[in-house]
């Protein structure tokens, strides 16, 4: 297993490689962000250790670059910082796993073994089905450069249909993964929505992309060409 450590600290990057090698990884050290982003592009890792205070280029904005770029390797954020806010923008720039200073390296180690066994699925900071556009993190949505206002809900359902594009879910998967467990309404009202969503996202722009599956549910895919 090869991994990058990207760490401006000399006394930790030492430590983290020593370390790591001790534990049987082969392990490459960048020292600041674009030199990391320079290898990281470059190379074939396995996992990236990266921390977020470096001078150049700062993890954040590395690791969103490496997302944009379909570089799915997995990251574990290692900062000083420890409030909820930098945990969560470390975790929608893209990042896996976030791990705060002072660490304990056993369980740094084990995070990255957990990791390394999930492998590098596509993951996207922002999905993207044709022209339509969809962002996690700042829950927004576009038709090209046309913003579509959705509601909380609204959003919801879409970006569950986005990140299983390609797919067939079915009504109960929608509702169950978008509603919480005291919902006691009817299934159908994931209908409901869904019927707005193709009003806002499909119908205005032409576009055919939230598709009925008769007897199953739905799937988001883009159809060249195809609109209402």
């Amino acid at each position: 297993m090869r991994i990058l450590v990207v760490e401006d600290d000399p006394r930790l990057a030492e430590l983290l490689r020593r370390g790591l090698v001790g534990e049987g990884y082969a392990v490459d050290m960048a020292h600041d962000g674009l030199n990391g982003l320079e290898l990281a592009l470059d190379s074939d890792y396995d996992a990236i250790v990266l921390d977020v205070m470096l001078p150049g280029l700062n993890g954040y904005r590395l690791c969103k670059r490496l997302r944009e770029a379909r570089v799915w390797t997995p990251v574990l954020m290692l900062t000083a910082k420890d409030g909820e806010y930098d945990e969560a923008e470390g975790l929608d720039t893209g990042a896996d796993d976030y791990v705060t200073k002072p660490f304990s390296f056993v369980a740094l180690t084990a995070r990255l073994r957990a990791l390394l066994r999930r492998g590098s699925p596509e993951r996207p900071a922002v999905i993207r089905v044709g022209d339509l556009e969809i962002d996690p993190a700042a829950r927004s949505c576009r038709r090209g450069s046309t913003p579509v206002p959705l509601t909380a809900r609204e959003f919801a359902v879409l970006e569950y249909l986005a990140r299983r594009r390609g797919e067939t879910v079915s009504k109960t998967e929608v509702l169950e993964h978008v509603w919480d467990h005291t919902f006691g309404g009817d299934v159908n009202v994931v209908e409901v929505y869904v019927s707005t969503l193709r009003r806002k996202v499909d119908t205005p722009f032409r576009r055919r992309t939230i598709h009925t599956v008769r007897g199953i549910g739905y799937r988001l895919e883009a159809v060249e060409g195809a609109h209402p």
